[in-house]
Parts: structure tokens; sequence; C-alpha cells
């Protein structure tokens, strides 16, 4: 019997629309009534997640999410942290600065807030109802120096694009936890600090055997959770790349009903 779902959150259980599917709603909640966790698995803040725990009645004590790719494990309400991994300043920093020389909108993760670089409009739109983000035209980050830093992110919707500059700073990253998300995101955070990790953390902390998880996603940052869990299952919009490495892939969508589908399926049958 499976004990625990990880699910991400933008494109697999947030649709384009940013709402969640009412299925999905529906479900959530009859597999918790039946003592399954539900885990909101997210590259996100915590911060950023509580309206989407209240719609779901996760935000209470005794339930959990991941946050921040792996960066972060919080218990719900209290705000309890039971896991946390950051970058170094000065690791943070040379993302930063190198950052400068692409054509990349940068996300600056510190625990209680994110700061954006070159604020382009299309990011504007996309980040809409998801988080709130603070602009800055600082050419490095002294102005947080002291500060946790959990993670930061380059912003282009060219892939191939993203895909050059990951090649590129090689040298810079090899020591990092490197990966992408919502075709739009390339992702670093400290290494070993992934999804994976923290779903298999998590699932040690509330003594649940792996292989009794299951794990959705739609992109390369689940990627490493959808390995990890007993079993790993990607939303019939995934990226086409990964549904190769997936046990299974739904034929629902983000927009239809997903997770209503993987609930029902492998949990409520």
């Amino acid at each position: 019997m499976y004990k625990l779902i990880a699910s991400d959150l933008d494109e697999t259980l947030i649709g384009h629309d940013h709402l969640i599917h009412d299925q999905d709603e529906l479900a959530v909640k009859l597999a918790k009534d039946k003592g399954v966790y539900f885990v909101c698995a997210t590259g996100r803040p915590y911060t950023s997640v509580n309206n989407t725990l209240k719609q779901l009645d996760l935000y209470e004590a005794g339930q959990y999410t991941i946050s921040f790719n792996g960066g972060m494990i919080t218990e719900n309400k209290t705000n309890k942290v039971l896991h946390y991994e950051g970058l170094d300043f000065d690791t943070a920093n040379a993302l930063y600065k190198k950052g400068l020389e692409y054509d990349v909108c940068m996300h600056v993760y510190l625990k209680d807030c994110t700061y954006v670089y070159n604020f382009v409009d299309e990011e504007k739109e996309y980040q809409r109802g998801r988080q709130v983000l603070i602009e800055t035209d600082e050419k490095d980050l002294e102005f947080v120096r002291g500060k946790e830093i959990v993670k930061v992110l380059y912003m282009n919707t060219d892939y191939d694009y993203l895909f050059k500059i990951a090649d590129e700073i090689k040298d810079l990253t090899q020591d990092l936890d490197v990966s992408y998300s919502s075709n739009r995101f390339l992702e670093f955070n400290h290494k070993n600090v992934n999804k994976g990790a923290a779903l298999v953390k998590l699932a040690n902390l509330l003594n649940i055997d792996v292989k009794d998880t299951i794990a959705v996603g739609d992109n390369y940052n689940d990627l490493s959770m959808i390995k990890a869990a007993g079993k790993g299952i990607g939303v019939s919009n995934t990226v086409e790349e990964m549904k190769k490495e997936c046990d299974y892939v739904t034929e629902a969508s983000c927009d239809t009903g997903a997770i209503a589908e993987v609930i029902h399926k492998f949990v409520l049958k």
C-alpha cells in the first residue's frame, strides 16, 4: 500500500491556468482521509505554497512540504524546518555574477524571500499568482551576505540556450546539483540537494519505506524523485525525453486531472 505521494506543483498539480483541477483537489482530500500523506514537492519557496496547502486541507501540523527543489523540508503551518541545505555565499555569488554575462533573468532564493534580476515581462506574467519576487539591479550578492541562500536559477524560455549555458559553466557547477524545470529554468542547488534526496529523507523521518511512496512530476527537476520513489509517475505533459524513466505516464495532463488519475489508480482502487 502506498503511504506517501510527493507531487510537483507547477504543470503537475497546478495547471497552466494557475489553478488546481476540481478532481485533483477532491482526490487529494480522499487520499488524506485514507491516511496517505500528500506532499507538495516544489522548486518554489515554502512560503509561496500556503494557499495551495489551505485549498487541499494540508495546512496543518503533521503534514509536510518539500521546497526549493529539496533544499528544505517543512512541517506545514508550524513552519518547523526538518531539513535545510543551501549554497555557500561564494558559490551563489559566482553563479550570480556569471549570469550577468548571459541573456537570462536570475532568481536568488533566500529562506524568507526571493530576489530577481532582469525581471522581464514574460517572467512577470509567469510568476503572477505563484510567488512574490523582489527586483534588484545589484551586480553581485554583497547585499545579502550573511543571509542563508538556498539556490540560484537562470530563466530563459529557450531550453537549448539554457543547455548551452550549463555546458559552458561546467567548471563552476561541477560540485552542484543542476536541474531544469518548467521549460524555462536552469537551477543550481547544493550538491546532492534534489527532490529525490528530500523524498527519501522525509520517508525516513516518517518511518515509511521508500518503496511505499509515489512521486509525480513533469520536468527534469522531478526526475530524481521519480527515480527514488516506489512508483515514479509522469503526467501526460511531461518532457518527452523523461517519459521512458517513468513507471507510469498518466493519460490526463496537469489541466485535466492527472493527480486524480494517479490517486484513484494507485491509492483508492
